[in-house]
Parts: structure tokens; C-alpha cells; sequence
């Protein structure tokens, strides 16, 4: 199935928490001198526009950046990503996908390996990407991110950030994630592998954290954002959760002090709660 399009959702409270995690994760990476590479499984398109009639027919963008925009008094690393997102992105009514932010974020001795399979978004991509001027530090290939990412492993530079975030638009996506990780970790054991994931009420959704966490109990950090409750019907994503292995040391501290806030102002019920539990060695 290839039904999925991040045009849709982009910029909602999903994206704030991804995003809020990569950003911090290429933060702390790019404080130590030397290389790494970033790789992308699920690229999607890049950039997206606000304005187009995707993002307007559900506005997921009003309760997740919009609202974190007119936010007050938010903590400091909260207020460099918004900073910093003003910085990067060429108009106003545009919101980034992850492999824009880590463009900008990443240095000119980094490497970006990106893989999108859909065809339409990937042609987006390839556009986009040519706007921000990779030159041969990036490589963008239509194709299956997670087949992709086990042929690039181990990278020369024995540094890593992978994010892996499919769509789940299948049962079986989940557990491609957990193979998918698993094989990751036989070729590659130190890299930072960061999962986004939706919090539904399904048995895949909420096990799979659990599932994660088996593969490295001493070195993980589980965080989740809910924004509302879960609804009587059972439909619908009611936040969603991010699963990092090999965390930076530093991320569990600063989400402690970030997804208080973050579950405030995303707030749409009295639902809204956040979830961080880490094991950092």
C-alpha cells in the first residue's frame, strides 16, 4: 500500500514531538568534531506547504505548530527549535520534514542518506532536496527504506543518527521495524536509531515499545505524547511516541523538562499526558 501522504498531517503534534527528538539528537551530535552519517527510511517530500489544499483539508498544522507558535514562556530548548525552524525554512507557510531539518542541521562533513518509496513524494523530494544544495553529501533513493538501511551498515564514519518512521499503514510495518532493528544492530550496534511510531488503541501500537525495548534493555529512552484521550469509538491516533536506542545522555534530562509543556500547549482534552521512561548506560 502506498495510500500514505505526509502532506496531509505535516506540522501537527506528531511532527512536533519527531521533530523536537531529531533536533536534539543532531545537537548533541554535531558537538563532538568529528563526521556522521544521517540516514532516513521514510522520507516522504521534505517540505511541505500549509497553504496547499492537503494541509488545509484536515489542519492538523492548527494543533500542532501553530499552537506551539503562540506559545509563552516555553522552555529554552523548546524556544532554539522554534528558532531554529524559523531559520530554515524558505517561506513562512511552509513546515519541514525530517530530512529538511537535518540538512540544516547537519555540517558539511555529514552524510545524508534518504530513501522514499512512495513515487510522488519522491519526485517531491528529489525537488526539494536540489533547493537545499546537498552536493554529494546526500543521496536520495526511491526505493525500501528499511532493505536500504541494513545495505549501508556499518557507515565508514562508525557514527550514525537512523530514523526509521513508517506510515504503518499495514500490521506488518511494525513488525518490520523490530526485524528491521534487529538486523540493524548485528551490523551496526552503536548507531542511534530513533523510531516514531502512533499511539492507537491497537495491540501493534502498544506493544511495540515493549518489543523495542527487549532488543537493548540497558540503553533506550521511550517517550510519548498524548494530546487527547482515547476516543470512545476507538478511531484515531491520540498521540504518538518516539523509541531511541543508544540515546545521547543528555535527551532524557531535556525531555523532562520539554514534554510537561509540550503536552500543555498541544493539549486538545483533558486526556493529554506524556510518557518518558528511559535506561541510559
Amino acid at each position: 500500500m502506498l495510500s500514505y501522504r505526509h502532506a496531509f498531517h505535516a506540522g501537527n503534534h506528531a511532527d512536533m514531538l519527531k521533530h523536537f527528538v531529531l533536533y536534539l539528537t543532531l545537537d548533541y551530535f554535531n558537538r563532538k568534531d568529528k563526521p556522521y552519517w544521517y540516514i532516513d527510511t521514510h522520507s516522504g517530500a521534505g517540505l511541505y506547504d500549509l497553504g496547499s489544499s492537503e494541509a488545509q483539508k484536515v489542519g492538523e498544522y492548527k494543533q500542532g505548530i501553530e499552537l506551539l507558535k503562540q506559545a509563552q514562556n516555553l522552555p529554552p530548548e523548546l524556544q532554539d527549535f522554534l528558532g531554529r525552524l524559523n531559520d530554515i525554512l524558505p517561506q513562512e507557510n511552509l513546515y519541514c520534514g525530517s530530512p529538511w531539518l537535518a540538512q540544516a542541521l547537519t555540517r558539511s562533513s555529514d552524510k545524508l542518506r534518504l530513501f522514499e518509496l512512495h513515487p510522488a513524494d519522491f519526485q517531491h523530494l528529489q525537488n526539494n532536496m536540489r533547493e537545499a544544495r546537498l552536493g554529494r553529501r546526500g543521496q536520495i533513493a526511491q526505493g525500501d527504506g528499511y532493505q536500504g538501511l541494513i545495505a549501508l551498515l556499518p557507515p565508514p564514519t562508525r557514527r550514525a543518527v537512523v530514523l526509521i518512521d513508517p506510515p504503518y499503514e499495514e500490521k506488518q510495518d511494525y513488525q518490520r521495524v523490530v526485524h528491521t532493528l534487529k538486523e540493524a544492530q548485528k551490523r551496526f550496534e552503536p548507531g542511534c536509531y530513533l523510531v516514531w511510531y502512533p499511539c492507537l488503541n491497537r495491540e501493534e501500537s502498544q506493544k511495540l515499545p515493549e518489543q523495542l525495548a527487549k532488543l537493548s534493555p540497558d540503553n533506550y529512552l521511550h517517550a510519548e505524547l498524548h494530546v487527547h484521550a482515547p476516543r470512545a469509538d476507538g478511531f484515531g491516533m491520540h498521540g504518538s511516541g518516539m523509541f531511541v536506542i543508544n540515546p545521547p545522555y543528555l535527551l532524557a534530562e531535556q525531555l523532562q523538562r520539554n514534554l510537561p509543556v509540550l503536552a500543555q500547549v498541544l493539549a486538545q482534552d483533558v486526556g493529554a499526558r506524556f510518557v518518558l521512561d528511559s535506561r541510559i548506560r
